[in-house]
C-alpha cells in the first residue's frame, strides 16, 4: 500500500491519528521506533534544528524540501509536512506541492498567512485575503499527481479576527478542495468543539503545543470531540533540548556525566535505531573475497 493510501485511511478511522513533531532525521526515526503511525515534519522545529532561529520564515522552500525528503525516507510512515504559505503564490504553491510531493511525503500543511509567516501561537500573526488563500488551495489541489496526497489547509484568523472568521475562512478552503482543516490557536474546549460542529464529515487537525494558546487535552478527548488528527509539533523539540541541556549542565559541574548513564539510550540501542547492522550486513554481502 503507498503511504499517501495509508494515511488517507488513518484518517478516516475513527480512532485519533497522533502525528509527533520531528525536527530532524533522527527524531523522525524515534518516533516510528515508539511506534506511533505518522510523523509531523515541523517548520518550528526545522527553523531551530537547521538555522537555530525561530519560525519567522527564514527557511527556504528548498531548504525545507530537503529536509522533508531526507525524513521521508528514513522512515516507513507516513509523514505530513509543513508548507509554510507556500512560498508565494498560487503559481508557487503549484511549485511547492510538486516539489513536496516528489520527496516523498503524504501531506503538506499551508497556511493563510502573510509571508514572512510565524510560529501559529506567536502573537502578530497577518492574513491574506480568503480569497487568495481559496486560489492557493485550487492550485494545491489542481497540481497533485497523487490523488491520496492529502492538502492541509490552515487558517491563522482566530487570533486577531475571531473564531466565526476562522471558520468562515475554513468552510472556504475546504470547498476549494482541501482535504484537512486546520484552525490555529483555538481558545477553550468550547471552541474545539466548535470547530468540529462546523466540519461535519471533514477531517479536522488539533495542534497540541506545550504552553500554548489552546488548552492540552488529552488525545481520548481530542477523539471524542471529533478531531481525525492531532500534531505535537514541539514536545520532542523540548524535550530533547531539556535533556542536552541538563546532561550538559551535569558534565560541566561534575566533570562527568556517569550518573547520567540510565537517562541515556545505550550504545548498542542507538547504533540498531540508525541502521547499523543493516550497514554491516549489505558489507558482508559486498566484501570483495580474497583468492
Amino acid at each position: 500500500m503507498k503511504k499517501t493510501t495509508r494515511l488517507r485511511q488513518l484518517l478516516t478511522d475513527e480512532k485519533l491519528l497522533k502525528a509527533p513533531g520531528a525536527y530532524d532525521v533522527l527524531s523522525a526515526k524515534v518516533i516510528q521506533m515508539a511506534g506511533f503511525d505518522a510523523v509531523y515534519m515541523t517548520g518550528y522545529g526545522t527553523s531551530a534544528s537547521i538555522l537555530g532561529q525561530p519560525d519567522v520564515g527564514l527557511l527556504t522552500m528548498n531548504e525545507m524540501v530537503e529536509h522533508a525528503r531526507n525524513i521521508a525516507q528514513a522512515v516507513d510512515i507516513p509523514v505530513l509536512a509543513d508548507g509554510d504559505t507556500g512560498y508565494g503564490n498560487p503559481l508557487n504553491v503549484r511549485r511547492t506541492v510538486n516539489a513536496y510531493e516528489r520527496a516523498g511525503v503524504c501531506a503538506i500543511q499551508l497556511e493563510d498567512q502573510v509571508f514572512p509567516k510565524r510560529c501559529g501561537h506567536m502573537l502578530g500573526r497577518k492574513v491574506i485575503a480568503m480569497e487568495e488563500m481559496v486560489q492557493k488551495i485550487k492550485a494545491a489541489t489542481d497540481v497533485r499527481q497523487d490523488e491520496d496526497f492529502v492538502i492541509i489547509a490552515r487558517t491563522d484568523a482566530r487570533t486577531n479576527y475571531g473564531l466565526e472568521e476562522a471558520l468562515r475562512r475554513g468552510q472556504a478552503y475546504r470547498d476549494a478542495g482541501a482535504d484537512v482543516i486546520f484552525i490555529e490557536s483555538p481558545e477553550g474546549v468550547e471552541e474545539l468543539k466548535a470547530i468540529n460542529e462546523a466540519f461535519p464529515g471533514t477531517s479536522t487537525l488539533a495542534n497540541v503545543v506545550e504552553g500554548g494558546r489552546t488548552p492540552m487535552l488529552p488525545a481520548e478527548e481530542l477523539e471524542t470531540l471529533g478531531f481525525a488528527l492531532a500534531i505535537y509539533p514541539i514536545g520532542p523539540l523540548y524535550a530533547a533540548t531539556k535533556a542536552v541541556k541538563d546532561y550538559l549542565a551535569e558534565l560541566k559541574a561534575a566533570g562527568t556525566a556517569m550518573d547520567w548513564i540510565d537517562h541515556m539510550i545505550s550504545f548498542e540501542d542507538f547504533n540498531q535505531l540508525i541502521g547499523l547492522p543493516e550497514y554491516n550486513r549489505l558489507e558482508e554481502r559486498y566484501k570483495v573475497q580474497e583468492v
